[in-house]
Protein backbone atom coordinates (compact mmCIF):
# COMPACT_ATOMS: atom_id res chain seq x y z
CA UNK A 1 0.00 0.00 0.00
CA UNK A 2 2.34 2.68 -1.22
CA UNK A 3 1.83 6.45 -1.17
CA UNK A 4 2.23 9.15 1.40
CA UNK A 5 -0.18 12.02 0.78
CA UNK A 6 -1.59 14.56 3.17
CA UNK A 7 -5.35 14.83 3.30
CA UNK A 8 -6.73 18.01 1.79
CA UNK A 9 -9.12 20.10 3.86
CA UNK A 10 -12.83 19.48 3.26
CA UNK A 11 -12.28 16.79 0.64
CA UNK A 12 -15.50 15.83 -1.11
CA UNK A 13 -14.04 14.70 -4.44
CA UNK A 14 -10.57 13.19 -4.57
CA UNK A 15 -8.07 14.54 -7.11
CA UNK A 16 -6.11 12.36 -9.51
CA UNK A 17 -3.75 9.90 -7.83
CA UNK A 18 -3.87 7.58 -4.88
CA UNK A 19 -6.01 7.93 -1.79
CA UNK A 20 -4.75 10.35 0.87
CA UNK A 21 -2.69 8.53 3.46
CA UNK A 22 -5.02 9.43 6.34
CA UNK A 23 -8.02 7.98 4.54
CA UNK A 24 -6.15 4.83 3.56
CA UNK A 25 -4.89 4.36 7.13
CA UNK A 26 -8.46 4.74 8.42
CA UNK A 27 -9.75 2.12 5.99
CA UNK A 28 -7.00 -0.36 6.83
CA UNK A 29 -7.76 0.04 10.53
CA UNK A 30 -11.49 -0.29 9.97
CA UNK A 31 -11.20 -3.53 8.00
CA UNK A 32 -8.41 -5.57 9.64
CA UNK A 33 -6.94 -8.85 8.36
CA UNK A 34 -7.35 -11.65 10.92
CA UNK A 35 -5.44 -14.45 9.15
CA UNK A 36 -2.47 -15.38 11.41
CA UNK A 37 -0.51 -16.66 8.37
CA UNK A 38 -0.31 -13.13 6.97
CA UNK A 39 3.30 -12.12 7.72
CA UNK A 40 3.15 -8.68 6.08
CA UNK A 41 -0.26 -7.07 6.30
CA UNK A 42 -1.63 -4.09 4.34
CA UNK A 43 0.13 -0.93 5.54
CA UNK A 44 1.37 2.39 4.25
CA UNK A 45 4.59 1.80 2.34
CA UNK A 46 4.18 -1.97 2.04
CA UNK A 47 3.51 -2.83 -1.61
CA UNK A 48 3.17 -6.62 -1.24
CA UNK A 49 1.46 -9.07 1.08
CA UNK A 50 3.50 -11.96 2.48
CA UNK A 51 1.83 -15.26 3.41
CA UNK A 52 3.43 -18.06 5.42
CA UNK A 53 3.33 -21.28 3.37
CA UNK A 54 5.44 -23.35 5.78
CA UNK A 55 8.90 -23.82 4.26
CA UNK A 56 8.63 -20.58 2.25
CA UNK A 57 6.74 -17.33 2.02
CA UNK A 58 4.34 -16.54 -0.81
CA UNK A 59 4.55 -12.86 -1.83
CA UNK A 60 1.64 -11.24 -3.68
CA UNK A 61 1.30 -7.77 -5.22
CA UNK A 62 -1.07 -5.98 -7.57
CA UNK A 63 -0.76 -2.77 -9.58
CA UNK A 64 -2.74 -1.30 -12.49
CA UNK A 65 -1.52 0.53 -15.55
CA UNK A 66 -4.12 3.23 -16.16
CA UNK A 67 -2.38 5.85 -18.29
CA UNK A 68 -2.22 5.66 -22.06
CA UNK A 69 0.88 3.87 -23.26
CA UNK A 70 1.85 1.80 -26.29
CA UNK A 71 3.68 -0.65 -24.00
CA UNK A 72 0.96 -1.26 -21.43
CA UNK A 73 1.43 -5.04 -21.22
CA UNK A 74 5.19 -4.75 -20.75
CA UNK A 75 4.64 -2.05 -18.12
CA UNK A 76 2.19 -4.18 -16.14
CA UNK A 77 4.59 -7.08 -15.76
CA UNK A 78 7.55 -4.93 -14.76
CA UNK A 79 5.90 -2.71 -12.14
CA UNK A 80 4.33 -5.71 -10.43
CA UNK A 81 7.60 -7.66 -10.54
CA UNK A 82 9.30 -4.70 -8.86
CA UNK A 83 6.97 -4.89 -5.85
CA UNK A 84 7.77 -8.59 -5.40
CA UNK A 85 11.52 -8.04 -5.77
CA UNK A 86 11.51 -5.35 -3.06
CA UNK A 87 10.64 -8.03 -0.49
CA UNK A 88 13.70 -10.05 -1.47
CA UNK A 89 11.48 -12.54 -3.30
CA UNK A 90 11.73 -13.88 -6.84
CA UNK A 91 8.73 -12.98 -9.04
CA UNK A 92 7.40 -16.17 -10.63
CA UNK A 93 3.71 -16.07 -11.63
CA UNK A 94 1.61 -13.34 -13.26
CA UNK A 95 -2.10 -12.80 -13.80
CA UNK A 96 -3.50 -9.98 -15.92
CA UNK A 97 -6.93 -8.39 -16.13
CA UNK A 98 -7.37 -6.54 -19.42
CA UNK A 99 -10.16 -3.96 -19.63
CA UNK A 100 -10.44 -2.80 -23.23
CA UNK A 101 -12.44 0.10 -24.70
CA UNK A 102 -15.57 -0.61 -26.74
CA UNK A 103 -15.62 0.42 -30.40
CA UNK A 104 -11.82 0.69 -30.38
CA UNK A 105 -10.67 -2.87 -29.69
CA UNK A 106 -9.82 -5.38 -32.38
CA UNK A 107 -7.63 -8.48 -32.62
CA UNK A 108 -4.50 -6.42 -33.37
CA UNK A 109 -4.70 -4.51 -30.06
CA UNK A 110 -5.32 -7.65 -28.01
CA UNK A 111 -2.49 -9.51 -29.74
CA UNK A 112 -0.17 -6.55 -29.12
CA UNK A 113 -0.85 -6.47 -25.38
CA UNK A 114 -0.53 -10.24 -25.01
CA UNK A 115 2.76 -10.17 -26.94
CA UNK A 116 4.10 -7.46 -24.62
CA UNK A 117 3.10 -9.43 -21.52
CA UNK A 118 4.71 -12.56 -22.93
CA UNK A 119 7.93 -10.73 -23.82
CA UNK A 120 8.29 -9.14 -20.37
CA UNK A 121 7.50 -12.44 -18.63
CA UNK A 122 10.05 -14.26 -20.76
CA UNK A 123 12.76 -11.71 -19.96
CA UNK A 124 12.12 -12.00 -16.20
CA UNK A 125 11.48 -15.79 -16.26
CA UNK A 126 7.90 -15.31 -15.10
CA UNK A 127 4.96 -17.53 -16.11
CA UNK A 128 1.64 -16.03 -17.18
CA UNK A 129 -0.87 -18.25 -15.35
CA UNK A 130 -4.23 -16.58 -15.96
CA UNK A 131 -6.38 -13.51 -15.74
CA UNK A 132 -9.43 -11.98 -17.42
CA UNK A 133 -10.05 -10.05 -20.65
CA UNK A 134 -13.15 -8.04 -21.58
CA UNK A 135 -14.44 -5.13 -23.64
CA UNK A 136 -15.60 -2.56 -21.09
CA UNK A 137 -18.11 0.27 -21.43
CA UNK A 138 -16.94 3.81 -20.70
CA UNK A 139 -13.21 3.45 -21.31
CA UNK A 140 -11.24 5.59 -23.72
CA UNK A 141 -8.05 3.52 -23.45
CA UNK A 142 -6.92 0.05 -22.37
CA UNK A 143 -6.34 -0.64 -18.67
CA UNK A 144 -4.28 -3.58 -17.42
CA UNK A 145 -4.42 -4.69 -13.79
CA UNK A 146 -1.61 -7.07 -12.93
CA UNK A 147 -1.20 -9.50 -10.06
CA UNK A 148 2.24 -10.96 -9.40
CA UNK A 149 3.19 -13.83 -7.12
CA UNK A 150 6.65 -14.77 -5.95
CA UNK A 151 8.37 -16.72 -3.22
CA UNK A 152 11.16 -16.19 -0.75
CA UNK A 153 12.82 -18.12 2.05
CA UNK A 154 11.65 -16.80 5.44
CA UNK A 155 15.16 -15.74 6.45
CA UNK A 156 15.66 -13.76 3.20
CA UNK A 157 12.49 -11.65 3.31
CA UNK A 158 12.79 -7.88 3.75
CA UNK A 159 10.08 -5.26 4.08
CA UNK A 160 9.73 -1.53 3.64
CA UNK A 161 9.07 -1.07 7.34
CA UNK A 162 12.36 -2.50 8.61
CA UNK A 163 14.84 0.30 8.02
CA UNK A 164 17.05 0.92 11.07
CA UNK A 165 18.54 4.07 12.54
CA UNK A 166 22.10 4.40 11.25
CA UNK A 167 21.40 2.65 7.93
CA UNK A 168 22.81 4.11 4.75
CA UNK A 169 20.27 4.90 2.04
CA UNK A 170 21.26 3.75 -1.43
CA UNK A 171 19.47 4.80 -4.62
CA UNK A 172 19.96 2.96 -7.91
CA UNK A 173 19.91 4.26 -11.49
CA UNK A 174 18.50 7.77 -11.11
CA UNK A 175 15.59 10.04 -10.30
CA UNK A 176 12.39 10.03 -12.40
CA UNK A 177 13.45 7.52 -15.05
CA UNK A 178 9.84 6.54 -15.75
CA UNK A 179 8.65 10.15 -15.88
CA UNK A 180 11.36 11.01 -18.38
CA UNK A 181 10.12 8.31 -20.75
CA UNK A 182 6.45 9.19 -20.27
CA UNK A 183 6.98 12.91 -20.85
CA UNK A 184 9.09 12.33 -23.95
CA UNK A 185 6.47 9.96 -25.37
CA UNK A 186 3.18 11.56 -24.39
CA UNK A 187 4.21 15.22 -24.83
CA UNK A 188 6.29 14.72 -27.96
CA UNK A 189 4.31 17.12 -30.15
CA UNK A 190 4.82 19.90 -27.58
CA UNK A 191 8.53 19.16 -27.29
CA UNK A 192 9.54 18.88 -30.94
CA UNK A 193 10.05 22.64 -31.23
CA UNK A 194 12.66 22.52 -28.45
CA UNK A 195 14.25 19.03 -28.70
CA UNK A 196 15.48 17.11 -31.75
CA UNK A 197 13.98 13.74 -32.65
CA UNK A 198 17.10 11.77 -31.69
CA UNK A 199 17.01 13.25 -28.17
CA UNK A 200 13.31 12.56 -27.73
CA UNK A 201 13.75 8.97 -28.95
CA UNK A 202 16.59 8.53 -26.47
CA UNK A 203 14.52 9.94 -23.60
CA UNK A 204 11.52 7.75 -24.49
CA UNK A 205 13.77 4.69 -24.41
CA UNK A 206 14.49 5.30 -20.71
CA UNK A 207 11.79 2.67 -20.14
CA UNK A 208 14.33 0.11 -21.31
CA UNK A 209 17.70 1.82 -20.74
CA UNK A 210 18.40 2.43 -17.90
CA UNK A 211 14.99 0.76 -17.55
CA UNK A 212 12.15 0.71 -15.02
CA UNK A 213 12.81 -2.81 -13.70
CA UNK A 214 14.52 -3.10 -10.30
CA UNK A 215 14.39 -6.90 -10.13
CA UNK A 216 18.10 -7.26 -10.83
CA UNK A 217 18.98 -4.35 -8.52
CA UNK A 218 17.14 -5.98 -5.61
CA UNK A 219 18.59 -9.44 -6.24
CA UNK A 220 22.15 -8.09 -6.24
CA UNK A 221 21.61 -6.14 -3.02
CA UNK A 222 20.12 -9.17 -1.27
CA UNK A 223 23.00 -11.38 -2.44
CA UNK A 224 25.51 -9.07 -0.73
CA UNK A 225 23.60 -9.04 2.56
CA UNK A 226 23.04 -6.37 5.16
CA UNK A 227 19.82 -5.10 3.55
CA UNK A 228 17.19 -4.09 6.09
CA UNK A 229 14.54 -2.53 3.81
CA UNK A 230 13.84 -1.85 0.14
CA UNK A 231 11.25 0.25 -1.63
CA UNK A 232 10.68 1.23 -5.26
CA UNK A 233 9.43 4.81 -5.65
CA UNK A 234 6.52 5.09 -8.07
CA UNK A 235 3.75 7.71 -8.01
CA UNK A 236 4.82 10.88 -6.25
CA UNK A 237 8.45 10.33 -7.15
CA UNK A 238 11.56 9.61 -5.12
CA UNK A 239 10.49 12.12 -2.45
CA UNK A 240 7.23 10.25 -1.85
CA UNK A 241 9.09 6.93 -1.85
CA UNK A 242 11.35 8.26 0.88
CA UNK A 243 8.37 9.46 2.91
CA UNK A 244 6.72 6.05 2.51
CA UNK A 245 9.87 4.31 3.70
CA UNK A 246 10.06 6.62 6.71
CA UNK A 247 6.37 6.21 7.52
CA UNK A 248 6.52 2.42 7.30
CA UNK A 249 9.69 2.18 9.43
CA UNK A 250 8.95 5.04 11.88
CA UNK A 251 12.28 6.69 11.17
CA UNK A 252 13.78 10.04 10.27
CA UNK A 253 15.77 10.74 7.13
CA UNK A 254 18.77 12.84 6.21
CA UNK A 255 19.02 13.16 2.43
CA UNK A 256 22.01 14.86 0.85
CA UNK A 257 20.92 17.07 -2.06
CA UNK A 258 24.36 17.00 -3.71
CA UNK A 259 24.22 13.19 -3.93
CA UNK A 260 20.84 12.89 -5.63
CA UNK A 261 21.43 11.38 -9.11
CA UNK A 262 19.50 13.67 -11.45
CA UNK A 263 19.85 12.68 -15.10
CA UNK A 264 20.37 15.54 -17.61
CA UNK A 265 17.40 14.40 -19.73
CA UNK A 266 15.14 14.43 -16.70
CA UNK A 267 16.25 17.91 -15.67
CA UNK A 268 15.68 19.24 -19.20
CA UNK A 269 12.16 17.85 -19.54
CA UNK A 270 11.05 18.73 -16.02
CA UNK A 271 12.37 22.28 -16.35
CA UNK A 272 10.51 22.66 -19.63
CA UNK A 273 7.18 21.83 -17.96
CA UNK A 274 8.04 23.37 -14.56
CA UNK A 275 7.88 20.04 -12.71
CA UNK A 276 9.92 19.11 -9.64
CA UNK A 277 11.93 15.97 -10.54
CA UNK A 278 11.64 14.70 -6.95
CA UNK A 279 7.86 14.50 -7.33
CA UNK A 280 7.36 12.77 -10.68
CA UNK A 281 6.70 9.06 -11.16
CA UNK A 282 9.95 7.23 -10.56
CA UNK A 283 9.89 3.50 -11.38
CA UNK A 284 13.41 2.34 -12.21
CA UNK A 285 15.01 3.55 -8.99
CA UNK A 286 15.38 1.30 -5.96
CA UNK A 287 15.77 2.62 -2.42
CA UNK A 288 17.86 0.35 -0.20
CA UNK A 289 18.34 0.82 3.53
CA UNK A 290 21.46 -1.12 4.46
CA UNK A 291 23.98 -1.60 7.21
CA UNK A 292 26.69 1.05 6.64
CA UNK A 293 29.34 -1.65 7.05
CA UNK A 294 28.22 -3.25 3.77
CA UNK A 295 26.61 -0.37 1.86
CA UNK A 296 29.84 0.32 -0.02
CA UNK A 297 30.03 -3.31 -1.10
CA UNK A 298 26.40 -3.19 -2.30
CA UNK A 299 27.11 -0.06 -4.35
CA UNK A 300 30.27 -1.63 -5.79
CA UNK A 301 28.49 -4.86 -6.74
CA UNK A 302 25.67 -2.94 -8.42
CA UNK A 303 28.11 -0.82 -10.40
CA UNK A 304 30.02 -3.91 -11.54
CA UNK A 305 26.70 -5.08 -13.01
CA UNK A 306 26.34 -1.76 -14.86
CA UNK A 307 23.66 -0.48 -12.48
CA UNK A 308 24.37 3.04 -11.27
CA UNK A 309 24.11 3.38 -7.49
CA UNK A 310 25.17 5.74 -4.73
CA UNK A 311 24.53 6.49 -1.07
CA UNK A 312 22.16 9.48 -0.91
CA UNK A 313 21.68 9.80 2.84
CA UNK A 314 21.14 7.99 6.12
CA UNK A 315 18.41 6.86 8.45
CA UNK A 316 18.02 8.96 11.60
CA UNK A 317 15.81 8.79 14.71
CA UNK A 318 12.18 9.76 13.97
CA UNK A 319 12.28 12.84 16.19
CA UNK A 320 14.89 14.38 13.87
CA UNK A 321 12.35 14.50 11.06
CA UNK A 322 12.81 14.00 7.34
CA UNK A 323 15.36 16.47 6.04
CA UNK A 324 16.91 17.42 2.73
CA UNK A 325 20.41 18.78 3.39
CA UNK A 326 21.47 21.37 0.82
CA UNK A 327 25.00 22.42 1.70
CA UNK A 328 24.84 23.32 5.38
CA UNK A 329 21.13 24.12 5.25
CA UNK A 330 18.56 21.51 6.26
CA UNK A 331 15.09 21.79 4.75
CA UNK A 332 12.04 19.59 5.18
CA UNK A 333 12.04 16.85 2.57
CA UNK A 334 9.40 17.99 0.08
CA UNK A 335 6.14 16.12 -0.15
CA UNK A 336 3.66 16.04 -3.02
CA UNK A 337 -0.10 15.84 -2.65
CA UNK A 338 -0.20 14.17 -6.06
CA UNK A 339 2.33 13.17 -8.67
CA UNK A 340 3.75 16.18 -10.46
CA UNK A 341 3.22 14.51 -13.84
CA UNK A 342 -0.57 14.61 -13.42
CA UNK A 343 -0.37 18.35 -14.03
CA UNK A 344 0.43 17.59 -17.66
CA UNK A 345 -2.71 15.50 -18.15
CA UNK A 346 -5.27 17.07 -15.80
Amino acid sequence: MDRLQERSEDVSIYPLGKLPVNDLTRLLSKYPCPDPRLVVRPAIGEDAAVIDMGDRYLVVATDPITFATDEIGWYAVNVNANDIACTGAVPRWFLATLLLPEKQTGPALVDQIFAQIHSACTTLRITLIGGHTEITHGLDRPIVVGQMLGEVAPDKMVRTGSAQVGDDLILTKGIAIEATAIIATEMRSDLQEYFDDDSLNHYANFLHEPGISVVKDAAIAISVGGVHAMHDPTEGGVASGLHELAEASNIGLEIWANQLPYLPATIALCQHFHLNPLGVIASGALLIAADPKVSGKIVSRLRKSNIAARVIGRVTPPEQGRLLIDGDRPHPLPGFARDEITRLFA
